[in-house]
C-alpha cells in the first residue's frame, strides 16, 4: 500500500501526501455508490410492503437508479471537460447525497422513483470520471497499481453491500438505508473540494444534439433489454429505436466541433481491443450472476440466504487479486495479464457449466473463487492498457465509454437469461453458462491479438523513462 502513495524524481501526477488524500475522497464516493446499489436490493421487500406496492414495481427502485446511471455515463465524462472533473465529481457527490435524503424521506412510491433517479445521475457523474482521476492524481508508472486498488475498491463495496443493508434491516427500516448515504457523501464532497487536483476548463461548446441521442440511445437499449429479459415482444421495437438512435448518434459525433464521443479513440487499436475484449467480460459476469441465481435455487434447491454466501467468493478473490495484477501491470504486459485471466476465467464458467444436481457447497465455491480469480487478474491489467493507450487529454472521454461498456455488457448478459427464461431456447438456465464461456472466448481472442502492440507500446515507455 505504501507503494502506491511513493514519490520519485520527475513523477506526474499528484505528491504523495495530496495523493492519499485524493485516494481517499475516490474511494469514499465509490463506495456509497457501489454499496448503495448492492444495499438496496435486499430491501425491496421491505419497501414493495411499506409503499403498497407489488414486488414486481419495486424493482424499479434499482431500475430508475441503473437506468438513469448507465444513460448518463457519457453525458457525464463529456461535461467533464467543460466543468473540471473536480467540480463534475463534486456536484455528483451533492446531487447523489441530497437525493438520497429525499428518498429516505419519501412516503409515495413515485417520489422514491424520481429521488432514486437523481441517485443515478448523481452516481453517474462520479463513476462515468472515476478511472481517469486515478490517472490525474497517479504517476504514470504506478498506474496499473492505481487501477487495481480501485477494482479492489468496488468489490469491496460489492462484496459488503448485501450484508450492510442486512445488518441496518435488522434493527432500522429501510430509509435508513438511504439516510446512511447523506453524511458519508457530503463529508465525500468536502474532501472533494479540498483534494482533487484543479485544471483549466475546456472552451466552447457542448454537442447537445450528441447528448439527446445518446440518452435516447441508452435509454431504449436498457427498456429494451429489461423487456426482452421478460419475454415481451415490445423489446424488439425499442432495440431497433436504440440502433437508430445510435446510427444518427454516431452519424453526429463525425461532423460535430466538440463531439460527445470521439471517435478517434477506437482508432487506437489497443484501446478499442481492450473495449471489447472488456464489454464481451461484462456480459459474461451478467450473464452469469444471473443464471447462477436461478440454478442454485431452482435446480439445487439452496435458498436466497446459502445463494448469497455461494456468491462471496468472486467479490472476495478479486479484492485480493486485483491490487497484485495491478501492481505486475505496472512491469509486465498488461495485456498478456489479462489474456491470462480471461482463460481463467473462461475455465471456471466451464466449471460451473458442468456441476450437476449432486455438486456440494464446496464444489461452487472453488469454481466461484477461480472465476473470481481470473475476473481480478483480467479486470485491473485491462484498465490500465486502457487509460495509458489514449492521450491524457481524452481521459475522461475514455472513462466514460468504459464504465458505459460495462454497463452495456451486464444488461445484455442479464438480458440474455431472461431471453431464454422466457422462451426455453436451451434445456436448463445453467446450460446458458456456456454462453458466458463463449463470450469469455471472444474477450480472449481480442486480448491476444493486442499483445505484441502492448508490449511494443511498454518497451516504447520504458526507453522514454529511461531517457528522462
Amino acid at each position: 500500500m505504501s507503494r502506491l502513495f511513493s514519490t520519485r524524481p520527475g513523477d506526474d501526477g499528484l505528491p504523495g501526501p495530496e495523493r492519499r488524500l485524493a485516494v481517499l475522497t475516490l474511494v469514499l464516493g465509490t463506495l456509497i455508490t457501489v454499496v448503495d446499489v448492492t444495499m438496496i436490493n435486499v430491501a425491496l421487500p421491505s419497501i414493495a410492503r411499506d409503499l403498497i406496492i407489488s414486488e414486481a414495481r419495486a424493482v424499479w427502485v434499482v431500475t430508475s437508479f441503473q437506468l438513469v446511471c448507465g444513460a448518463s455515463l457519457l453525458l457525464c465524462a463529456a461535461l467533464s471537460e467543460l466543468l473540471t472533473r473536480r467540480r463534475l465529481y463534486l456536484s455528483g457527490l451533492l446531487l447523489f447525497s441530497v437525493a438520497s435524503l429525499g428518498a429516505a424521506l419519501s412516503e409515495r412510491f413515485e417520489t422514491l422513483l424520481l429521488f432514486r433517479a437523481l441517485q443515478g445521475l448523481g452516481a453517474a457523474a462520479t463513476l462515468s470520471i472515476g478511472p481517469s482521476i486515478y490517472r490525474q492524481v497517479f504517476p504514470s508508472r504506478l498506474l496499473g497499481a492505481a487501477m487495481g486498488f480501485s477494482a479492489m475498491v468496488v468489490a469491496v463495496g460489492y462484496a459488503s453491500g448485501p450484508a450492510l443493508g442486512g445488518l441496518v434491516l435488522a434493527v432500522a427500516d429501510w430509509p435508513w438505508l438511504f439516510a446512511l448515504n447523506v453524511p458519508l457523501g457530503l463529508i465525500a464532497a468536502m474532501l472533494a473540494w479540498r483534494a482533487l487536483p484543479a485544471e483549466p476548463r475546456r472552451q466552447g461548446g457542448f454537442d447537445l444534439a450528441g447528448a439527446l441521442l445518446s440518452a435516447a440511445m441508452l435509454v431504449s437499449f436498457f427498456l429494451a433489454m429489461d423487456a426482452l429479459g421478460h419475454g415481451d415482444a415490445w423489446g424488439l421495437a425499442l432495440l431497433a429505436l436504440s440502433l437508430a438512435c445510435g446510427v444518427a448518434f454516431l452519424a453526429r459525433q463525425r461532423r460535430a466541433r466538440y463531439p460527445l464521443l470521439p471517435l478517434g479513440l477506437f482508432r487506437e487499436p489497443r484501446f478499442a481491443l481492450g473495449i471489447q475484449a472488456q464489454g464481451l467480460t461484462f456480459i459474461a459476469q451478467g450473464l452469469v450472476f444471473v443464471a447462477l441465481s436461478f440454478y442454485y435455487q431452482k435446480e439445487l434447491g439452496y435458498s436466497p440466504l446459502q445463494t448469497a454466501w455461494l456468491f462471496t467468493p468472486w467479490p472476495l478473490i478479486i479484492m485480493l487479486t486485483a491490487p497484485l495484477a495491478g501492481r505486475l501491470a505496472d512491469r509486465v504486459n498488461p495485456a498478456l495479464l489479462a489474456s491470462t485471466g480471461l482463460g481463467l476465467l473462461m475455465s471456471g464458467l466451464a466449471a460451473l457449466a458442468l456441476l450437476g444436481p449432486e455438486a456440494s457447497l464446496a464444489d461452487s465455491l472453488w469454481r466461484m473463487a477461480l472465476c473470481g480469480l481470473g475476473f481480478g487478474l483480467f479486470q485491473a491489467p485491462n484498465n490500465r492498457e486502457l487509460m495509458s493507450s489514449i492521450p491524457r487529454e481524452r481521459s475522461a472521454n475514455a472513462s466514460g465509454v468504459m464504465s458505459t461498456t460495462r454497463t452495456l455488457g451486464q444488461s445484455l448478459g442479464v438480458a440474455v437469461v431472461g431471453l431464454v427464461l422466457a422462451t426455453g431456447w436451451l434445456a436448463s438456465v445453467q446450460a446458458t453458462l456456456w454462453l458466458g464461456c463463449l463470450a469469455c472466448l471472444l474477450a480472449l481472442l481480442a486480448s491476444l491479438r493486442r499483445l505484441p502492440l502492448s508490449e511494443a507500446a511498454r518497451r516504447e515507455d520504458h526507453r522514454r523513462r529511461l531517457a528522462e
